[in-house]
């Protein structure tokens, strides 16, 4: 059973961290163009680096701790998935704390271009739902989603508000 113990820590995150996509509305397996673009970079570069590090003797991998499952470049299976696993888990920590915080990336205007409106507490166009009243800074921009609606937040002075502040 110790084969399966890297496995083991790897199902651990993911069920650690699902509540944040179910509960929190993290959305992050609802864009897969964008977690894709997340984890395509980070994915090739650690792999391209296990793989030289097992070729030159670097590194290696206990055998009663992985599945035995190994992929071109002797690389296990077990550490693709840790490479895919904890950036996932990684991006819904994130995705959960700016949810809870009101704090905007600067790309949901994508996400409302995208069509991804509709979502439970979603924000959209550089903005947080609940950041001007919550953080009491007036002028926070953006859209806050509802179905197909979209409110802006505006200012004092009723123009639109100001993403920077």
């Amino acid at each position: 059973m110790r084969h399966l113990s890297y496995l083991a820590v790897l199902a651990g995150c993911l069920l650690g961290t699902a509540p944040l996509e179910l509960f929190l509305g993290t959305r992050v397996y609802a864009r897969p163009r964008r977690l894709l673009l997340t984890l395509l970079p980070v994915v090739s570069i650690f792999v391209a680096w296990d793989v030289y590090a097992i070729a030159a003797g670097h590194w290696s991998f206990d055998p009663r701790s992985i599945t035995g499952v190994r992929l071109p470049g002797r690389l296990p299976l077990d550490e693709l998935l840790f490479f895919l696993v904890v950036p996932v888990c990684a991006v819904l920590t994130l995705e959960a704390v700016r949810a809870v915080r009101g704090w905007p990336a600067g790309d949901e205007s994508d996400d409302l271009d995208a069509g991804d409106r509709g979502a439970a507490g979603y924000v959209g166009a550089a903005g947080a739902a609940g950041a001007a009243g919550a953080a009491g800074a007036v002028g926070a921009a953006g859209a806050v989603g509802g179905g197909d609606q979209a409110v802006e937040v505006r200012d004092a002075a009723g123009g639109p508000g100001d993403a920077g502040g």
